[in-house]
């Protein structure tokens, strides 16, 4: 046993001021490694989950006993040892009880700091398991507002009613959708704020794919709060400098997910701007240009898609494989975070959504006429047993080559050569589409080093308005408005 136990100087007082501090300090572990140290011998709480690996098996039978005996306390006596035992008040009990094993004969102060000690580890035990099962609920909460987000995003707006609405606040329509990019450790911070300025209406969520990202559903309006009347964006960024945000047009719900794409280009602008917010620029959306002519070819060539039934129950089904479409066409790679699925499973999917189109994944072209396919197509598109796809549906040059995506090509395309463009914006985007936008393969194309062309089409991005180097990335539109425009030359020489 401990010189320091058997010096009398030290009171029982002092003992019990300090197993107050270190519970109150240190939590539990602290204290249950104090007691040990200090009694000489194996201290801990033993319950219905303690591994008997790591417990004495003369604390793992006393506690049993106790329990059974419905006492409060005991002392057992098993050769050269002792085993000290207390019920403990709190989450876990009865069944959880203090338990000291220790030389025989123990110190007669032994029982008293011990008894001492199980009111205070009783409490932190208590605010410990308060704070696990308030975690838990946390979590929960952050994955069903990542799963409502994900409805949104397919297109199923009264299951997201249903779920936002147990929530709160509920889903605002119509909305702004602002991408806030701050430190991954300030997120919680940043969505406090953001509720603040937003009068508790906006729907907050982390954004699943970045983990510096917060997505926020805001009505459409000013800040609330102390910064009443002023531009949400513009507040937020004077409360938190070290953010960044981008913000979308004022859109409807059922838009959700092109509200996130012109938000995320907003921000790859706000980026480079010293105000560190920008609103999505004005300009066509491909979608709206090119509906009326490409509906037809897009529901032609997404129909395998749509009326795909698996051979196995357990294996994805059409609607699930065009959310894996959306998805990777969106964020790469790091769609595995979204849909929560391994690299192996995506890239399995992929293979399969390749088969079922004629389509190669692994070029651009192709990865264009897709995306574009989607956005012609909300939701899950025709479903099996539908009327047969339409005869004689265009392919996608007869689309691009309607006058209307020729009006949306050159627009799209005019800020590459008007008087802000740096020299070369326009073959520096060419070959870099040419190379099916991949960095190393355009830079070596071009005779400059990977930084030297990341760093054009940074420069690039702000002209545009757009994101191109980190996805959601505008190399789709940018490949089908070059088609388009050069099919429009080619009708016209």
């Amino acid at each position: 046993m401990s010189g320091r136990w058997l010096n009398a100087a030290v009171s029982r007082s002092d003992d019990v001021l300090k197993v107050h501090r270190l519970a109150q300090a240190g939590g539990s572990a602290a204290l249950l490694e104090w007691l040990a140290a200090h009694l000489g011998g194996w201290v801990g709480v033993v319950d219905s989950e303690a591994e008997h690996g790591r417990v004495p098996e003369a604390a793992v039978r006393g506690a049993a006993e106790l329990t059974a005996r419905g006492v409060r306390s005991a002392v057992l006596h098993d050769g050269d040892r002792a085993t000290l035992l207390f019920a403990l008040d709190g989450p876990r009990a009865p069944a959880a009880v203090l338990a000291a094993v220790l030389e025989q004969p123990p110190h007669p102060g032994v029982t008293a700091l011990l008894a001492d000690a199980a009111v205070p580890l009783a409490l932190v035990l208590r605010a410990e398991e308060a704070e696990r099962r308030a975690e838990r609920v946390r979590r929960a909460e952050l994955r069903t507002r990542e799963a409502v987000l994900r409805l949104l995003m397919s297109g199923l707006l009264p299951t997201a009613h249903q779920i936002a609405g147990a929530l709160g606040p509920t889903l605002p329509d119509p909305l702004r959708l602002y991408v806030v990019e701050c430190p991954a450790g300030r997120l919680a911070e940043v969505g406090a704020l953001c509720r603040e300025l937003t009068g508790g209406r906006a729907w907050i969520v982390r954004c699943p794919v970045y983990v510096r990202h917060l997505i926020v559903l805001a009505p459409v309006g000013p800040a609330a709060g102390p910064a009443a009347g002023r531009p949400l964006a513009g507040a937020l960024v004077e409360a938190a400098p070290d953010c960044t945000v981008g913000v979308s047009g004022e859109m409807c719900l059922s838009e959700a997910p092109v509200a996130y794409t012109q938000a995320f280009h907003a921000l790859a602008v706000a980026r480079g701007r010293p105000e560190r917010h920008a609103r999505f620029g004005p300009g066509p959306e491909l979608a709206l240009a090119a509906h009326e002519a490409g509906a037809d070819w897009a529901g032609t060539l997404l129909a395998p898609l749509h009326t795909y039934e698996p051979r196995r129950p357990q294996d994805p089904g059409g609607q699930e494989l065009r959310a894996t479409a959306e998805a990777w066409l969106n964020f790469a790679s790091h769609a595995t975070r979204l849909l929560r699925i391994h690299r192996n499973t995506l890239a399995a999917r992929l293979r399969l959504i390749e088969v079922l189109l004629g389509l190669d994944l692994a070029r651009l072209p192709d990865q264009a006429a897709l995306s574009l396919a989607l956005r012609l197509t909300p939701g899950a598109g025709r479903a099996s047993g539908t009327d047969p796809e339409p005869a004689g549906a265009p392919g996608l040059d007869e689309v691009l080559s309607d006058p209307r995506l020729t009006d949306w090509a050159r627009g799209h395309l005019s800020g590459l050569t008007g008087p802000d463009a740096p020299a070369g914006a326009r073959d520096t985007v060419r070959v870099w589409l040419a190379h099916d936008a991949q960095l190393g393969p355009a830079a070596a194309a071009m005779g400059v080093s990977v930084p030297g062309a990341r760093k054009r089409l940074t420069r690039i991005e702000a002209l545009l308005e757009r994101s191109l180097l980190q996805s959601p990335s505008a190399r789709y539109d940018l490949w089908l408005a070059h088609r388009a425009e050069g099919l429009a030359e080619d009708l016209a020489r």
